[in-house]
């Protein structure tokens, strides 16, 4: 007979997972014990933080959930962090742990890895944490979790099961199917939405993280309203590269400008948080003549701005439908009003934010299809803002909004690649957020996938030194001593360059990219240097 640990793998398999990250520890092993006849592969990372940060990459680069397996106590612990940034940003994660025994809660006994209430703990940073009780009960909780993913604002689910219960016979049992089912607006609601639409004359789309998987219909809804689209960090790249795509931050005021204009905004899938909507922290963000928004959490619904019409949905379910309800509409000056928008970014822009750009540019042009995965740094900062479509890669996102966590690009770049083996994946990362977790890069050598690892060196925290300067404090602590990045690459047998300007960027990424294993390019950022003289072009 199957033990749970052993039922627990065929289970996962029975529902799609293809790649699970997690350190075995002596709480887990029985976790473990079907992993080698099974499909599934084991990613181990350097530290459990990076495994729940693999975890979320592979869920934003393949749109499935991902799997952590974690030993209790410090295992969870450990990932809370990467746990947190997931739930901000609504990425699907399973979170698998070990408990101690059941017999043993509340009792403060010393147990090797004892947690007071390790339940208790996590359910800040999940919308669902649940404690097996009964081995029976497994396969409804682990379908339970799969149809939350699909059909709720998804976030880190938790299961853990006690480390007697791993071993335990797992009874004869049927993985039940997932059913999933989202909410959905009624057709009264929509047609209210409709009618707004219709008699609109300068409306626009605000398209948020929750529109990614929807993205065709978003841009067919802008197409037939001949409406611009002006997409948020984590909707930007999956909006492409169309003439009604805004590709900057709606914290700009040029892109501002346009938004208080506008007799009619229609958000789909998107908080109104600061990181995107107020990344300079002034109130500056505009008050909306009339909003239309569509959100799958109603929870969402009653914060930020006042609504008009309020549909409780997915974009996915709720676009098609209101699409359906409205006519191929007469011009609006859609594509104008977007080259509009992105010229007046570009000449607002100064030199630093055109330099950075204009890396980004380069990495796309000698990448092509690449996707970038970014961790808080100035780059990634700049990407954010603005994206001319020249340097939209075909996929970006990072841990600059939400959470807003450091060291979250190597771990994450390389669930990207696992998810998406055939497409170049570059981490972004600085030196500052690379020494967070500079130990994944063995993680990535020995899952054979071919990140890119593009470190920009600015020798420390330069965004928190700027930022301690204009606040007219003393800089302290923000110049962390850098390894010797080239010493590191040949210590993990990886190949390294360095550049200092964009030709020598481009032609180490030309020569590392051939390779077709992971390598590292340090980007030498001295201060305030320029890596180039020519502005981009603000036109798609």
């Amino acid at each position: 007979m199957k033990t749970v640990g052993m039922a627990l793998i065929d289970m996962l398999a029975h529902l799609g997972t293809e790649h699970v990250f997690g350190i075995p520890g002596v709480h887990t092993v029985e976790l473990y014990r079907g992993l080698a006849a099974s499909r599934i592969r084991h990613i181990t990372p350097r530290h459990e933080q990076g495994a729940a940060f693999m975890a979320d990459g592979y869920a934003r680069a393949s749109g499935r959930p991902g799997v952590c397996l974690l030993i209790t106590g410090p295992g969870l612990t450990n990932a809370l962090t990467a746990m947190a940034q997931a739930m901000q940003d609504s990425i699907p994660m399973l979170v698998i742990t070990g408990v101690n025994p059941v017999d043993s809660f509340g009792k403060g006994q010393g147990l090797l890895h004892e947690l007071p209430d390790q339940q208790g703990l996590i359910r800040a940073l999940t919308p669902h944490s649940h404690s097996l009780r009964d081995p029976a009960d497994l396969p409804g909780l682990l379908a339970s979790a799969f149809e939350l993913f699909a059909s709720a604002r998804p976030g880190p689910v938790h299961i853990e099961i006690p480390i007697d219960l791993m071993s335990a016979p797992m009874p004869d049992y049927q993985m039940p199917a997932p059913v999933a089912a989202a909410p959905a607006p009624d057709h009264a609601e929509l047609q209210s939405a409709a009618t707004a639409i219709a008699a609109s004359q300068s409306l626009l789309i605000l398209a948020g993280g929750g529109s990614v998987s929807a993205a065709a219909d978003v841009m067919a809804l802008a197409t037939q309203i001949d409406a611009p689209v002006i997409s948020t960090a984590n909707a930007r790249a999956a909006m492409g590269r169309h003439p009604l795509h805004v590709s900057a931050s709606a914290s700009l005021p040029a892109i501002r400008d346009v938004i208080a204009e506008a007799d009619l905004v229609v958000a789909l899938g998107t908080e109104f948080g600061p990181t995107d909507y107020d990344v300079y922290v002034d109130g500056g963000f505009p008050r909306l003549q009339r909003l239309i928004r569509v959100d799958i959490d109603a929870a969402q619904l009653t914060r930020g701005p006042e609504c008009e019409v309020a549909l409780n949905g997915s974009v996915a379910n709720s676009v098609p439908r209101l699409a359906d309800l409205l006519p191929n509409t007469a011009d609006r000056s859609g594509a104008a009003r977007c080259e509009a928008m992105l010229r007046s970014v570009a000449a607002q822009a100064d030199k630093t934010m055109h330099s950075d750009l204009a890396i980004l540019e380069a990495l796309v042009e000698e990448l092509p299809g690449c996707a970038i995965v970014g961790d808080s740094t100035q780059l990634v900062y700049s990407g954010n803002l603005f994206l001319p479509h020249s340097a939209l890669p075909d996929g970006w996102f990072n841990a600059a909004t939400g959470f807003g966590t450091l060291g979250y690009a190597p771990p994450a770049a390389i669930g990207a690649a696992l998810a998406r083996p055939d497409q170049p994946v570059v981490c972004l990362v600085g030196d500052g957020g690379l020494q967070f977790s500079i130990a994944e890069l063995a993680s990535a050598v020995e899952a054979g996938v071919p990140v890119l690892f593009v470190v920009w060196n600015n020798s420390g925290y330069r965004e928190i030194e700027s930022y301690m300067r204009a606040a007219d404090i003393t800089p302290i602590s923000v110049t962390p001593v850098c390894p010797d990045l080239m010493a590191v690459a040949q210590a993990y047998d990886m190949p390294g360059r360095r550049a200092d300007t964009l030709p020598a960027l481009r032609s180490a990424l030309r020569e590392l990219a051939a390779l077709g294993r992971p390598a590292i390019v340090e980007c030498i950022a001295t201060q305030d240097q320029i890596w180039t003289d020519q502005a981009p072009q603000g036109t798609p």
